[in-house]
């Protein structure tokens, strides 16, 4: 497990050194790991000048929070629906929406062009914070999480005269923060690196995302990794700062799912 997960900070390793590196020292064999004299250069180059990443960090924070946001709470909404009320043709229903993850988000492209052209958000960020605060797999992976939530708790609240609203809010919710901080840290990477979405519904340069600001590295005859990664680096920050605020409720869940085991 340690040689795997060496195997996987490789490329992170990689992308801090040559970000410090001058444009010659990119591609030298064998790789300079550590460079002889550290350039701040490119990361000066990507808060400053023309292109500056501010716009960018602050229009993906924007999309990604307000998505995460979102993704979390309707999708608690619908996994409490799925799991602990008793309707009519629910088991089908939750198959049939299950089953909407086998379609691949590249065919929708087409009608959601056309619709969000006739609602009038093409070329906003709505046109990526609206799609994104309906995730299936976030419905699927909380109702599994309230499944396991003994039903006597909901029963007994129901005997005290508690409706579905505060069992959800005053019971459930504070039962599943380890599961919702897990979806929160999924979606909102999601969202971060988002790039097809940001690609095709976002025309104007002042409304680019961190990914699509990328792209103004790549110049005409050759391609600046020096500045790439170094946007790259400050691109990940945000993620592990994200991360870091939900490892705790994350180990919650995975420990309290040993206990149970």
């Amino acid at each position: 497990m340690s040689g795997f997960a060496l195997l996987m900070i490789v490329p992170f390793i990689w992308m801090i050194s040559t970000s410090f590196k001058s444009p010659a020292d990119v591609f030298k064999y064998p790789v300079q790991w550590i460079p002889s004299s550290l350039n701040w250069e490119h990361h000066i180059k990507v808060w400053s000048g023309n292109d500056s990443f501010i716009t960018y960090y602050l229009n993906s924070l924007k999309i990604s929070l307000i998505s995460t946001a979102g993704a979390v709470f309707f999708s608690a909404f619908a996994a409490y629906g799925f799991a602990r009320i008793q309707f009519k043709g629910r088991e089908p229903l939750f198959l049939v929406y299950l089953s909407m993850m086998m379609v691949p988000p590249q065919v929708l492209f087409v009608p959601k062009f056309l619709m969000f052209d006739w609602a009038g958000i093409y070329n906003t960020h709505w046109a990526l914070i609206l799609p994104g605060m309906f995730t299936i797999f976030g419905v699927f992976m909380l109702r599994q999480f309230f499944l396991s939530v003994p039903a006597e708790i909901s029963e007994a609240a129901f005997i005290d005269g508690a409706g579905h609203f505060r069992i959800f809010f005053r019971l459930v919710l504070p039962l599943a923060k380890p599961a919702l901080a897990t979806l929160a840290v999924i979606d909102f990477s999601w969202h971060w690196n988002d790039y097809e979405n940001a690609l095709v519904f976002l025309l104007d340069k002042d409304l680019y995302t961190v990914p699509l600001g990328l792209q103004n590295f790549i110049l005409e005859n050759n391609v600046d990794y020096n500045g790439m990664m170094a946007a790259a680096t400050a691109g990940i920050i945000p993620m592990i700062i994200v991360f870091l605020l939900g490892q705790r409720y994350i180990i919650q869940g995975v420990a309290g799912s040993a206990v149970k085991g």
